[in-house]
């Protein structure tokens, strides 16, 4: 069936798109439209998903600008 191999890889999947989401969530203010889901359970781990994305893009940011690589553009 699915070895640990791919399950990893699938899961690594869903955070890089997950805070791809964030990213347009940032930059555009669109977002997945969550509370239009029938399954309550299903929204809560989209919503979960969803944080997740919002919390390793902060994350990405802040090593961002800790770093000597990248500079504001302004």
């Amino acid at each position: 069936m699915f070895g640990l191999g791919k399950l990893t890889h699938y899961a690594f999947d869903a955070v890089l798109i997950s805070i791809a989401l964030a990213g347009v969530k940032r930059s555009t203010g669109l977002t997945l439209a969550i509370n239009r889901m029938a399954n309550k359970d299903a929204r809560k781990i989209i919503k979960s998903w969803l944080d997740l994305g919002e919390y390793c893009f902060d994350g990405a940011v802040i090593l961002m600008q800790r770093s000597k690589s990248f500079i504001r553009d302004v």
